[in-house]
Formats: structure tokens, C-alpha cells, sequence
């Protein structure tokens, strides 16, 4: 019988670096598979996400992910490595002709199947418009975000794949029991959330009674753990994406 690759215990051979992330984040091959690597001994400490650590964050986030039933966050696990214990995730190769997330001259914003989320001016003065697509696959990931309170959606988080799934990564900044939403994802705010989209939400909440709510037990608090049942049970009263809220900025820095 042929067997797939041991990601777990299998040897992880570090092949390169991502030198423009904030925490120490490396790229990797187990036997192989290439994956993306970040060592909790690289993580920079914040001083808003005092519990735990962010590894433990991107981990819990993949398993909600993985409950609503939409393959938003590629998969994602906690191991050994040459730099210590982290979180591996499975590398994805992007559209590079594709953009989810894109900053445009205002003028040059498409009528259909694009949301405006802000506009400004560039460094000549001339309107810009941050702007994402109006797809399925997106909205799927603004809910996961709100879900997850995502404090962290730049756009560069987003990968468009080449087969117009839509994968969402970075979510250390994850699961805090107090509002910290940021995102570039708000197009739909306010708008109804489809049936689906309900009812991935629904999944989630009746999971945290069981395995669900095991596992994530053992990588975020219990105040956290009960924050997420909260922002289900509300998201399924509202019935809507929710508008920014707060004193805090709703969009992350950078954009992108």
C-alpha cells in the first residue's frame, strides 16, 4: 500500500526565507511537500495578544475554517522543526494574474463584480479606491474573518488560486475575546448573509460543544473559547455582515 508523506514527524528541511514578514517565517519542504514554516521562538511579542502564542492562534483558526466546510485557510498544524515547535501550513502556488484585493485610480474601479471599501488620494493627490471582488469565495472569507476576529486581513493575505478558490492566510492575530476586527474585506457590510453562509456559521457553533470546541480548548483561553460561541450565536441573529465598529481602525497597516 502507497502511503502520502509523514507532514507530522517527517523531516523538515528548510529551503528559504520570507524576509518581508513581521515574525520569523521560513519556507520548507517534508518529504516533498513544500510548507510554510514559523517558529514560536521567532514570534515578536504584542502587547494585545498577551495569551499564548500566535502559532497556536493560526492553528485554532484553520480548525474553525475547517468546520465551516469551506477550505479557506490552507492546512494548518502545529510540529518540530530545525527552529523549534511552530505552525506549518501547506505553501500555495498563486495566480499571479489574478488579484482578489486591489488598490485603483478611482476612475479606472469596474461597474460590476468589484465592492468599493474606501477611497483617498495617492502621494500626486489623485483618487484612489481600495476594492476586492464581489465572488463567492471572498464573501465565504469575510465571514470566516468576522468569525474568527480576524484582526489582520491584509490584502496580501488573500491568494487567489489559480482555479478561483480563494485562500486566506496570516491568522496569528486571531480569536480575541475583545473586538478586533480589521480587514480590507468590508464590501458587503451591512448586506444579509446568504443561507450558506448561515450555515457554516451554525456548523461552528454546534461543533464547540464537541470536538471542535476540544481542540480549541487546548490552543486559545476560555474567555477567547467563549467569544467565538458569542460572535456565532450573534452573526446568526443579525442575520448580516457587520459595519466597523469601535474607536480602533477597521481596516489593518499596510493595506497590503
Amino acid at each position: 500500500m502507497t502511503t502520502g508523506p509523514d507532514l507530522v514527524t517527517g523531516e523538515l528541511t528548510l529551503t528559504g526565507r520570507v524576509t518581508t514578514a513581521s515574525n520569523a517565517t521560513f519556507v520548507g519542504e517534508i518529504e516533498g511537500v513544500v510548507v510554510v514554516y514559523k517558529p514560536i521562538a521567532g514570534e515578536r511579542p504584542l502587547w494585545d495578544f498577551p495569551d499564548g502564542d500566535l502559532a497556536s492562534r493560526e492553528v485554532a483558526s484553520w480548525h474553525v475554517s475547517e468546520a465551516l466546510g469551506w477550505d479557506v485557510v490552507p492546512r494548518t498544524w502545529l510540529r518540530d522543526g530545525p527552529l523549534g515547535p511552530g505552525m506549518v501550513q501547506l505553501w500555495c502556488d498563486v495566480d499571479p494574474e489574478q488579484d482578489a484585493v486591489d488598490l485603483l485610480p478611482s476612475a479606472d474601479v469596474p461597474e460590476d463584480g468589484w465592492r468599493t471599501v474606501l477611497e483617498g488620494l495617492d502621494e500626486d493627490d489623485e483618487p484612489v479606491a481600495l476594492v476586492h471582488e464581489d465572488s463567492a469565495a471572498l464573501r465565504r472569507m469575510a465571514v470566516f474573518d468576522v468569525v474568527v476576529n480576524n484582526a489582520d486581513r491584509k490584502g496580501a493575505h488573500v491568494l487567489a488560486m489559480p482555479d478561483g478558490r480563494r485562500h486566506g492566510v496570516d491568522h496569528g492575530l486571531t480569536l480575541h475575546a475583545e473586538h478586533k476586527l480589521r480587514t480590507v474585506l468590508w464590501g458587503w457590510a451591512g448586506e444579509p448573509l446568504t443561507g450558506d453562509e448561515l450555515d457554516g456559521v451554525a456548523r461552528v457553533e454546534q461543533q464547540l460543544d464537541g470536538e471542535l470546541g476540544a481542540v480549541l480548548g487546548g490552543l486559545v483561553t476560555e474567555a477567547e473559547l467563549a467569544a467565538l460561541r458569542a460572535r456565532c450565536s450573534r452573526l446568526r441573529s443579525t442575520g448580516a455582515f457587520p459595519e466597523p465598529e469601535g474607536q480602533a481602525p477597521a481596516v489593518p497597516w499596510p493595506l497590503f
